[in-house]
């Protein structure tokens, strides 16, 4: 355990040089060795993560092994095609745009989502703009539920309460923009000869910020270890465009700007850290709150947040399960 001088964001100083190093031998001998595969593909978000990933496979692997998929649609916030042809300008890799747009309006991806939304504000319609978001977890014990938040063409925003029917069908509806692209991810993996590049980072992994079989599916996940303020490091170190951490972190999933706190997370990223390395470490809240400026009442909600969702998160890491034992093939 940390003594409690010594824990602060310090505490997840990487040497970056040698943590590449680490990734890349790993990244190579799965894809090389293990899976016999040519390259990687990497779908490119704009965000820090898939920037980083990009970054680690095309020095990993080699411009020439790397493809970064730009798959945007209607909904995604108007920097995301700059911010993704930035890094992959900069990687120099090969890359595929298509906008996913017709697919998921020929899938009813929109007509679902906007009836749910009806179902809670009939006035939803043309020109609107929506995001769900959760209440904050560090001042309340109270349950918290998702809210609805509209915005009118004039501007003019609504917020209610969701029912738990509308929500499943609201986020049921917009998991088919993670599951279309992962389907095009496969797609170009499978012509290629390429394995998929997961994106997540640690914080995602753990708490289950991903979609089951979608942006969830991967062949492999070079950062899924690395806490959210060592991915900002990394992208230091490996130079993607500071335009790309200087945004702070989106969904990019619903039509209104929406931070990851306040659809998922409830905390600001740093914060989480040191409170997600505190509950894996066994430290007392008491300890984790003077790092994390918060009080050790506030860490103890963040804490049970931390284990309920790992309890919900069970399900998305789960593969199929079987009815009977099968033995294991050896390849």
């Amino acid at each position: 355990m940390k003594k409690k001088a010594e824990f602060s964001l310090e505490t997840f100083k990487l040497d970056c040089e040698k943590e590449f190093e680490k990734i890349a031998e790993a990244t190579r001998n799965i894809i090389f060795g293990q899976f016999k595969k040519r390259g990687a593909v990497v779908a490119m978000s704009g965000g820090i993560d898939s920037s980083v990933v990009g970054a680690i496979c095309t020095r990993a692997l080699g411009k020439d092994r790397v493809l970064g998929l730009l798959l945007p649609e209607q909904d995604s916030s108007d920097d995301t095609l700059h911010l993704s042809r930035l890094i992959v300008d900069q990687l120099e890799i090969p890359s595929e745009h298509e906008d996913i747009s017709k697919a998921l309006e020929v899938l009813g991806c929109y007509r679902a989502r906007d009836e749910a939304i009806k179902s809670v504000i009939p006035e939803y319609g043309p020109g609107y703009k929506c995001k769900i978001v959760l209440p904050g977890v560090m001042d309340s014990d109270k349950y918290r539920l998702f809210s609805l938040v509209v915005q009118s063409p004039e501007g003019e925003r609504t917020e209610k309460r969701l029912s738990p029917k509308a929500y499943l069908e609201i986020v049921a509806a917009t998991n088919f923009k993670q599951r279309v692209r992962k389907m095009l991810e496969y797609y170009h993996a499978d012509r290629l000869n390429y394995v998929v590049a997961g994106t997540p980072n640690r914080q995602e992994y753990d708490q289950g910020f991903f979609v089951k079989l979608g942006d969830g599916a991967a062949d492999v996940k070079p950062i899924a270890h690395l806490y959210k303020t060592q991915v900002y490091q990394m992208a230091e170190f490996l130079g993607v465009p500071e335009e790309i951490p200087s945004r702070p972190p989106t969904t990019d999933t619903y039509s209104m700007p929406q931070s990851q706190e306040e659809f998922y997370f409830s905390v600001p990223y740093d914060k989480m850290d040191l409170c997600l390395y505190g509950k894996n470490h066994g430290m007392p809240p008491s300890e984790v709150a003077e790092a994390a400026e918060l009080t050790a009442d506030q860490v103890e909600r963040v804490y049970r947040d931390i284990e309920g969702k790992r309890k919900a998160t069970k399900y998305l890491h789960a593969p199929p399960l079987l009815m009977d034992e099968v033995p294991e093939i050896e390849y």
